[in-house]
């Protein structure tokens, strides 16, 4: 063989040596990546049933300080927390020492202090669980019982980026009344034999007080994040504008993904993706009402999209509000591990987690079914949606590497 035919085949070879081992590097990568991504999805499943049961094996430090370290950028409370029954159980359980109208919104809610000084947002039921909301996506009062629901969803995706929630049953006269600032206590009212409230907000009314089954209330609480954790509230790049003929941009402008990549803190780091696992999530809950977003303060892009403020959610089974999956059938990017943990939870395994999690809430039965069979098949959309996208763009544009290391040291 002549030596121009021999660095010939040579070149060739070597060619196909590194093809051949960075095709077998990445997929040895991928296939890791995929069995953690298995592994976590088990270990959520494990974990689903959280007893609400008092004993903490720090003994040392109360449930309020134990969840105000788990906090960290990335995260609200990290994946392993064998302590996650006995903080809600807290939260459930421990003595409201002052009660006052809730922080400055739309929606009625209560400002609570737990014993031990552990602020909780107290959210009262206005609805029957088969109650169905009418009009608009964003349509009606808070709904209590879809804060508690979207919590449990966060834990089953993996998100953990929502604050603990939990329901609560609180006697209004014996409980709240007697610790109530004059601002909350002036909201109260008596209507036939029930004990209501209208407290402070934008559209709070006396005409539209909520009401205890007597003096009994049930609600959901929120655990407050912790003070040394501030947050910064940002406009969501697509948000709607609340204005009958007025159309936001991403509603008429296909390319509007474009313009969002471009712009901070979405043209570098995790926030764009954050957007659009937070679609994913809405669009399973049916929450088309999130205008606004928080981060951690101070983070240039860097800490998540926290899942604050979910009650606009499960109001109507029926309504598929696809436009809040706008932000990932316009950017036709999703993370691997989304992706993942998404085909994880098909063929009805999503509903029976839900149904799993929820299930030692104070307040169960949480959700009627039409709610949870809506989740399925909301599910099989998103599935369909993404497929759309790698059909159209190939998988390797669409499915994004975006793993971090979270420490909670």
């Amino acid at each position: 063989m002549k030596l121009k035919q021999r660095v010939v085949l040579l070149a060739i070879l070597l060619v196909i040596f590194i093809f051949t081992k960075v095709f077998l590097i990445d997929n040895l990568d991928t296939s890791a990546a995929n069995r953690e991504d298995q592994r976590a999805f088990q270990r959520m499943l494990a974990g689903l049933r959280v007893a609400l049961d008092p004993r903490l094996e720090h003994t040392l430090q109360s449930p309020w300080e134990i969840a105000a370290q788990w906090v960290v950028p990335r995260e609200v409370y990290p994946e392993d927390t064998p302590e996650l029954g006995a903080v809600m159980h807290a939260m459930t359980t421990k003595k409201i020492v002052k009660a006052d109208v809730g922080y400055k919104g739309t929606q009625l809610k209560a400002l609570l202090i737990l014993e031990g000084g552990q602020k909780v947002v107290f959210k009262p039921k206005r609805y029957a669980r088969d109650y169905i909301v009418e009009g608009e996506p964003y349509a009606g009062y808070d709904r209590h019982n879809a804060e508690v629901a979207a919590f449990h969803l966060d834990r089953i995706l993996g998100f953990r980026r929502a604050p603990l929630v939990v329901g609560r049953f609180v006697n209004l006269r014996t409980e709240i009344k007697p610790v109530a600032t004059e601002q909350l206590l002036g909201t109260f009212m008596t209507v036939g034999n029930n004990t209501c409230f209208y407290g402070k907000c934008y559209y709070c009314r006396e005409t539209e007080p909520a009401c205890a089954d007597g003096d009994m209330m049930e609600g959901s609480v929120t655990l407050w994040l912790p003070d040394v954790w501030p947050l910064q509230k940002h406009r969501h790049p697509w948000g709607r504008t609340y204005r009958e003929g007025k159309l936001a941009r991403w509603e008429y402008d296909e390319s509007y993904c474009d313009a969002v990549k471009k712009t901070s803190p979405y043209d570098s780091g995790p926030r764009l993706l954050d957007i659009i696992d937070t679609a994913i999530f809405d669009y399973l809950i049916g929450n088309a009402d999130r205008h606004h977003y928080e981060s951690f303060q101070d983070d240039e892009g860097a800490s998540m999209l926290i899942l604050l403020d979910n009650a606009k959610s499960f109001g109507n089974p029926a309504l598929d509000e696809r436009s809040i999956l706008a932000p990932l059938y316009q950017c036709c990017i999703i993370r691997v591990s989304t992706w993942n943990r998404l085909n994880y939870l098909k063929n009805g395994v999503l509903k029976s987690a839900l149904k799993t999690a929820m299930s030692h809430d104070p307040i169960s039965p949480v959700l009627s079914d039409p709610h949870l069979d809506a989740l399925d098949q909301r599910l099989l959309s998103i599935l369909a949606t993404v497929k759309q996208c790698t059909d159209q763009f190939g998988p390797d544009a669409v499915l994004v590497e975006d793993r971090m290391t979270l420490s909670h040291l």
